[in-house]
């Protein structure tokens, strides 16, 4: 069974209060670049989760090898962006995508980012 992915996600349709499937999602690094461009990508699942990503590079090989080279201060910025307009419609939302960076600590092992999501708003938490 292979290992859960550093970073996962879910997204939640707050008008419907029901899980969002079908959504694509992005991920990518942004500090420190010098290790990878690579990105990665997945589409929720039909519990509007995302537990696994489609990369050239393995997201838990690229952690470890950014995790040897940092400072016990340092920290990754990693970025989601959700493609919202192609789940709620063109026109239908004022959120065609949503993109959420946050920074994850060198000590951590698992970092999970809920998007709670309406065509009008959104929010964010750091998941478990």
């Amino acid at each position: 069974m292979a290992s859960r992915p550093f970073i996962t996600c879910h997204v939640l349709d707050t008008t419907t209060g029901k899980p969002a499937a079908n959504i694509d999602v992005k991920l990518k690094l942004v500090t420190p670049i010098h290790i990878t461009t690579a990105h990665w990508t997945a589409t929720t699942n039909s519990d509007g989760r995302v537990t696994a990503w489609s990369s050239s590079a393995d997201i838990n090989e690229v952690v470890a090898a950014i995790k040897k080279e940092m400072g016990e201060e340092d920290q990754m910025v990693w970025s989601l962006t959700f493609d919202t307009e192609a789940y709620f419609g063109k026109g239908k939302t004022f959120w065609p995508l949503v993109e959420l960076p946050f920074a994850a600590l060198k000590g951590e092992e698992h970092y999970h980012v809920p998007l709670l999501l309406g065509p009008w708003s959104y929010t964010t938490y750091r998941g478990s």
